[in-house]
């Protein structure tokens, strides 16, 4: 069986990224209705989206996935594309977005610890002529949308090549902060100094945006990569203190990330959540008993040394939204089994439970049948219905919520999402 693995991945296997939406298409999907406004305004409460749940989308910015549609756009176009997106959002009854501001150990704001994203000039480095992260806030606050500002915590380029960096890099600075695995540049989660300083440039945002949610993905150690050793021995020798097995030190540095930014968030912007996207097989049950009935090729406890369900038990997290990106029926990991595990791991936490979505297969013609069918996402929501712990779904991602693709968007709307009625029979998180 191949190897079950995130997002990414898929997505890769599709070919080159496509490109944004036009300004036409995402009118005319933002016209599905004026009240659409209105109803996003009204689910503007804290840990979750209000009455009919949380209903998000990921924004995507490395590579130009989502959004800026290409680099080196002029501050208006930019602008006017992100603008569309939001207006997307509304137009579907959306009432949350996610927003990738630090994808690459750079900065989608002026930040005085990172340089500014390459995906925004093409140029590592370059100042745009804008603050991008000031203007998403306002714009999606004006539209009623809840703004969570996503970050990456250690990826530092999606290529080997320190050189290529910005002048004055940090990773320049301290190359010996940086490991390259597999093709890319990665900080060493085991260096109490990287631990801080990415602290340090992710709370600056934090600090300075009325952002809505602070979020992580699910990339911490990376994913493993065939006949490649992530080089951390250093590390563990000087750093590794008591623990007999690196993969036991490895967790407790991501665990020590976790409960610092958790508690920095809590001190610099009271009553903003902390949330994290993981890929959402903790474990495999013939792994671990206490793990899902699965076969997933990638587990986050042991490939990317993220023991989410202790973040999740020991209220570590305000909110988790665990990547099921699977169909109902998918015998090595069905999305009616994981659904209902990770509401058991939410049960009695105060963790708020988000579902993420894999909007990006539907009609997909490299997938399985089953996601040639319009009404597989659809389900999905059904599904989440009964659970009582799910307090809303998110789409991966915003380019494919625009296109929806073989109307697969169109039948969550109109099925769950189009009426106050359908929108508010879904049961609503607990607030804290």
């Amino acid at each position: 069986m191949g190897r079950i693995t995130r997002r990414g991945l898929a997505v890769a296997a599709t070919g080159a990224l496509t490109g944004m939406l036009t300004l036409t298409q995402a009118s005319a999907s933002a016209q599905r209705g004026a009240a659409a406004t209105d109803d996003a305004a009204r689910g503007r409460g804290h840990g979750h989206g209000g009455a009919g749940g949380l209903r998000g989308m990921w924004i995507a910015s490395v590579a130009n996935i989502d959004w800026p549609s290409q680099p080196g756009l002029t501050p208006a176009e930019a602008r006017a594309e992100l603008d569309d997106l939001f207006d997307v959002a509304v137009g579907w009854r959306l009432n949350t977005v996610f927003l990738q501001v630090r994808p690459t150990a750079d900065a989608f704001w002026p930040s005085p610890y990172e340089p500014w994203s390459e995906w925004l000039t093409g140029v590592p480095g370059q100042d745009p002529g804008w603050d991008p992260l000031d203007h998403a806030v306002r714009a999606a606050h004006a539209r009623g949308l809840k703004l969570h500002a996503w970050f990456n915590p250690y990826r530092v380029a999606m290529h080997a090549d320190p050189s290529r960096l910005a002048e004055g890099h940090p990773a320049r600075e301290h190359p010996e902060w940086v490991v390259p695995y597999g093709g890319r540049l990665y900080y060493n989660p085991g260096i109490p100094e990287v631990r801080a300083f990415v602290q340090d440039a992710m709370a600056d945002a934090v600090e300075r945006y009325a952002i809505d949610g602070v979020h992580w993905d699910d990339y911490f150690y990376p994913y493993p990569v065939a006949g490649e050793t992530f080089d951390d021995a250093a590390a563990f020798e000087e750093h590794g203190g008591g623990f007999a097995d690196r993969g036991d030190w490895r967790r407790h540095n991501i665990d020590l990330l976790v409960t610092e930014m958790r508690e920095r968030v809590r001190r610099v912007r009271p009553g903003v959540p902390f949330g994290v996207s993981p890929f959402a097989i903790w474990r495999n049950a013939a792994t671990d008993p206490l793990g899902s009935d699965t076969q997933g090729g990638v587990e986050t406890y042991d490939d990317l040394y993220a023991d989410v369900r202790t973040w999740v038990r020991e209220g570590w997290l305000d909110y988790v939204v665990p990547q099921v990106y699977w169909n109902i029926g998918f015998a090595a990991a069905d999305y009616a089994t994981l659904v209902p595990w990770w509401s058991e791991v939410a049960a009695g936490t105060g963790v708020d439970l988000y579902i993420g979505e894999a909007l990006y297969k539907a009609g997909d013609p490299a997938q399985s049948e089953a996601w040639q069918d319009p009404a597989e996402l659809s389900r999905h929501l059904t599904l989440c219905r009964d659970h009582r712990q799910v307090g809303g779904n998110v789409f991966y991602s915003a380019k494919y919520v625009a296109a929806d693709p073989i109307g697969a968007m169109s039948r969550v709307y109109e099925d769950h999402y189009k009426t106050s009625r359908q929108a508010t029979s879904r049961r609503a998180a607990p607030a804290r």
